[in-house]
């Protein structure tokens, strides 16, 4: 057991104990996988394993957090929800890495302000834009303004 499994450490005695153990599943009891688990999966990647054998079990949230008050249902649900992720390790499979080109290219439905805003933010990191509007004229709303706060500037 480890506290802090997501610190150098922590990373590196999961590496050492999937090519000392020769282990093909990895799952880790701990902090939320929104932030977490990019890291394990590199773990298993550097280890020679697949990212895909990588299973998480969020026992801060879904046990800690919830059941502060009542520590011994939150150890048994940490205990069940372990043991599922234990179950779902062993059905985990690889798959192959693909790397697929795609066109930059965005189409922007509305000339509104926060179309044009979005076309000329696009644009100016080099994607391309089509920006596409059904009235005759640009601007959206904007364009019926005749003054902007708080600059005081012709809205037109």
């Amino acid at each position: 057991m480890n506290k802090f499994t997501c610190s150098d450490p922590g990373q590196n005695l999961i590496k050492n104990d999937i090519l000392q153990l020769d282990l093909n599943r990895i799952v880790v009891a701990a902090c939320t996988p929104k932030i977490h688990e990019p890291t394990y999966r590199a773990v298993l990647i550097e280890a020679g394993l697949s990212p895909y054998y990588f299973q998480m079990v969020n026992i801060r949230e879904h046990c800690s957090f919830v059941h502060q008050e009542d520590r011994a249902a939150a150890t048994e649900k940490a205990k069940r929800l372990l043991l599922a992720g234990i179950n779902r390790a062993r059905e985990l499979e690889s798959l192959p890495r693909k790397e697929i080109p795609i066109t930059k290219t965005v189409l922007i439905v509305g000339a509104g302000i926060a179309g044009m805003n979005a076309a000329l933010d696009l644009a100016n990191q080099g994607i391309e834009v089509y920006l596409v509007e059904k009235e005759a004229t640009i601007g959206g709303k904007m364009a019926q303004l005749d003054r902007i706060f708080p600059t005081d500037d012709c809205g037109i």
